[in-house]
């Protein structure tokens, strides 16, 4: 009998170790949409989307039961690998053209919000007595994408475990709050769909979050958002090689041994520069139209598996553990971030 190639061998050990985390994931999944369904068929809408049921859903089981090892590496899968493949996709929901309507104007906000909050943040810190690398994680995180933009800060700045595991527990559980409370907050200060949509792209610390916060308020909202989400993203490429000068300058023995920055891939994570080629393919006609929608619908799906994913590694208990220090710090950082967004959306969108 002729010899499996190891490739293959590989996939099977692969699919077999990652089985266990992704069917959880998969049930959380499962649930959250059969609950959008209910809401619909009682109340007329959904109250809460699938999306961020699966969050509340992946939290709320977390904290009653902690998943067995064997599910380790399929939801670490769902979180990161399949919440990529998901941003990817997203992208082929986009065009240049879509870019360029925003405008300059709000591109410019965008990018002046990320560089407020940035420093809005270190001062936070500063004067709460945050260690300097911890206050910088927190402020990539809220700034920037969440733990995407702490987990490529850390190296740059030496950051240990524990300062990345306490930063990204504390800004996912921060971000949760934003992500749940928004859809009630927007009508409130009495926001139109379309500013919503801006206020979440500006606000929510991650990706796939703004396309929960943004999702109450229409598909055109969640373009918007995610749009205005796109270009803080791409702000990380440029802090990060800030941050690569700055610990070199401070770092002199590193410096002195030719330290060098990382690589592009490093400071601007794959995922995003995937959403930019998917997004010029369907500008140039690459992607068939009626592609579009089941592409959208593939997207959607993954990003409410990577949401269940996500709720499974917030642990309250690390939460309740950490200093006064980092929850101040992340707490007035994600406040003042709200307030700077909400004023610039009134100036530049309007109601």
């Amino acid at each position: 009998m002729p010899c499996r190639p190891p490739f293959l061998l590989r996939n099977i050990d692969f699919s077999a170790r990652v089985a266990p985390g992704v069917g959880l994931c998969l049930s959380i999944t499962a649930l959250a949409i059969g609950l959008e369904k209910a809401q619909a068929a009682l109340f007329g809408r959904a109250w809460l989307e699938a999306l961020n049921m699966a969050l509340l859903l992946g939290v709320g089981l977390r904290a009653i039961w902690r998943p067995a090892p064997a599910c380790g590496p399929g939801i670490n899968c769902c979180a990161r690998t399949v919440l990529n493949i998901a941003i990817v996709l997203l992208g082929a929901s986009f065009s240049v053209g879509a870019v360029r309507a925003i405008g300059p104007g709000l591109v410019a906000g965008a990018m002046g919000i990320v560089a407020f909050s940035l420093v809005f943040t270190c001062c936070v810190g500063w004067l709460a007595r945050l260690p300097a690398r911890q206050t910088l994680l927190v402020a990539c995180g809220n700034s920037i994408c969440g733990n995407s933009a702490i987990m490529a800060a850390a190296p740059v700045i030496g950051a240990d475990d524990d300062e990345v595991g306490a930063s990204i527990a504390f800004t996912a559980a921060g971000g949760l709050v934003v992500v749940l409370g928004l859809p009630f907050v927007v009508p409130l200060l009495g926001l139109s769909n379309c500013a919503g949509g801006v206020l979440a792209g500006l606000s929510v610390y991650a990706v796939p979050q703004v396309v929960a916060a943004a999702a109450p308020f229409g598909m055109a909202a969640v373009h918007v958002g995610t749009l205005v989400k796109l270009v803080r993203v791409l702000m990380l490429g440029p802090v990060c090689v800030a941050l690569a000068v700055t610990a070199s300058a401070w770092r002199a023995r590193e410096a002195a041994e030719g330290s060098r920055l990382p690589p592009l891939t490093r400071l601007v994570p794959w995922y995003i520069i995937g959403f930019v080629v998917m997004m010029v393919v369907r500008t140039a006609g690459g992607i068939p139209a009626g592609l579009v929608v089941p592409l959208n619908h593939v997207a959607t799906f993954l990003t409410i598996l990577a949401m269940a994913a996500l709720g499974l590694g917030v642990e309250l208990r690390a939460i309740a553990r950490s200093g006064r220090a980092l929850v101040v710090t992340v707490t007035i950082s994600l406040l003042g971030l709200l307030g700077a967004s909400v004023a610039l959306v009134r100036f530049m969108v309007g109601g």
